[in-house]
């Protein structure tokens, strides 16, 4: 009894306390603000404190104080709770959730009602158009600049998916799309409902104005492995299969799998139907198929602390010792040399020429501070583009290797997220792990649109895009492919 008494008396001396201290923090801010608050208020509960601050949309200026949650809406605290309880509708977790949500749909709004949008101050179509006039812009500034203009007025359009199976589009959720070299198919990789992935290829050639639709390829091909990697091979002809890097499962080893796109549709004349050519690669984490003609026929594929090239006609293997888990690569077409991201952060470049590994076998060495995820290296091959996992992406001159810029505004935090590079239009394009694709100038950094998901935010529902200036074959307008969930959204050129 006693025992009891004196614990009441406590809370109830840390109760005052406590108001008494929210009471000096806001007494002069009231004045400020004219909010008015009665004493019954203050003392409601110990769950819901008043607000400590005149600030009605969170700014920096609210204090913020440790197990507490300022609400900008109602002007005040609120007590967070254990984040372990799931009945529990007050976490960090559903805050942020909330918050993004209500980010999301606001942008969303603005991009609907907003049909004309500006991406440089007092810079607009009449104002182009005299600029060139007038000799002040020369005609690559002109392209570069007419092309940012028209990225920043695309418009969200829904594109029909037609299917032999109506049913598996409603609910299989898109993991990942990846266009062609000529933009006139997408490969996809689906997450099928009851577990694993199925693989489609998607004809972009009824992808016109104004009905948009599409025609959905299907293979009974079907794994319960998780995709890691996957880019075009050209081993018969131009894009003429898939390359997958495959995890392990179980007692299954993990392996590289070629999957001719004739299994899908023979778009290619006088093609017949190939078979699955797999390669034992336990743990592959990357792959890129090699277009250059000092290793014709080759693939590599980035595993922890190793790059193995392999040659798909002979089964000839090189293999490269590393000191980290090779996350991303690509392959030089002008030079014998093949360029690899890693976890630790370094990018390095190894010559295809070399068939040991001696002391100087790395021919290029830049470093990011975090785990690099892509690489892409632009036409002229003397600059590369990377980002990493702490949302920083960079522009690298290969002579010097120095950085030349650096585009702000990317998120990410432990994701494999892809970069896509546009020289011909001069744009960058990349989607982060909040969900928003963002498109950046390649000329000086600038950020020229941000584009919400259609969909709710959430780290298993991230966009898979592809952007190109022939979208749907040479005939082709330019604009973006967005695919999320079981959603394919086009975005033309208005």
């Amino acid at each position: 009894m006693y025992k009891s008494s004196w614990k009441s008396r406590r809370h109830g001396r840390r109760s005052q306390w406590q108001n008494l201290r929210f009471r000096q923090h806001s007494s002069s801010e009231r004045c400020n603000t004219g909010a008015q608050q009665s004493p019954q208020d203050s003392d409601q509960d110990d769950g819901e404190v008043p607000s400590t601050s005149s600030s009605t949309t969170g700014s920096s200026s609210v204090p913020d104080l440790p197990g507490y949650y300022f609400d900008p809406e109602k002007n005040r605290y609120f007590r967070l709770l254990p984040g372990h309880n799931n009945c529990n509708p007050l976490t960090k977790e559903s805050i942020q959730q909330k918050e993004m949500e209500h980010k999301r749909l606001q942008l969303l709004e603005e991009e609907d009602k907003q049909r004309k949008k500006i991406t440089r101050m007092g810079f607009n179509a009449s104002s182009l158009l005299q600029k060139n006039k007038l000799g002040f812009l020369n005609a690559t500034s002109y392209c570069r600049l007419a092309h940012e203009l028209r990225v920043s007025c695309m418009q969200r359009k829904k594109v029909q998916i037609h299917s032999s199976d109506p049913s598996a589009l409603a609910s299989d959720r898109f993991n990942l799309i990846l266009a062609d070299t000529n933009s006139d198919r997408l490969f996809t990789v689906n997450d099928v409902k009851v577990g694993g992935s199925k693989y489609g290829i998607i004809s972009l050639h009824g992808l016109k104005t104004p009905t948009f639709r599409v025609h959905m390829h299907e293979n009974l091909y079907f794994t319960n492995r998780k995709v890691n990697s996957v880019c075009w091979a050209s081993l018969n002809h131009l894009d003429s299969h898939i390359l997958l890097c495959l995890m392990g499962i179980a007692e299954t080893p993990g392996c590289a799998t070629l999957l001719p796109a004739s299994l899908f549709v023979n778009s290619h004349p006088g093609d017949r139907p190939g078979m699955l050519c797999s390669f034992r690669i336990p743990g592959a984490w990357s792959c890129a198929w090699s277009m250059n003609i000092q290793a014709n026929n080759c693939f590599s594929t980035g595993l922890s602390r190793w790059v193995l090239v392999t040659n798909v006609v002979t089964g000839h293997r090189l293999s490269f010792g590393t000191s980290s888990d090779v996350l991303a690569q690509q392959f030089a077409l002008m030079t014998p040399l093949l360029f690899n991201g890693c976890r630790s952060g370094e990018i390095f470049a190894i010559d295809i020429r070399c068939r040991n590994q001696g002391k100087n076998w790395k021919a290029t060495r830049l470093f990011h501070d975090s785990a690099v995820t892509s690489v892409q290296i632009l036409q002229e091959e003397q600059c590369l583009m990377a980002s990493d996992m702490a949302g920083t992406i960079k522009l690298w001159d290969l002579r010097t290797t120095k950085c030349l810029r650096q585009y702000e505004g990317h998120v990410n935090e432990y994701a494999l997220l892809p970069l896509h590079v546009h020289e011909e239009e001069g744009i960058v394009v990349a989607v982060g792990q909040d969900c928003y694709t963002r498109i950046w100038s390649l000329h000086d950094t600038h950020l020229l649109r941000t584009i919400p998901s259609p969909h709710p935010t959430s780290r298993t529902n991230i966009p898979s895009v592809a952007f190109s200036s022939r979208l749907g074959g040479f005939r082709g307008a330019p604009g973006l492919l967005m695919a999320v969930q079981q959603d394919l959204y086009y975005f033309p050129y208005s």
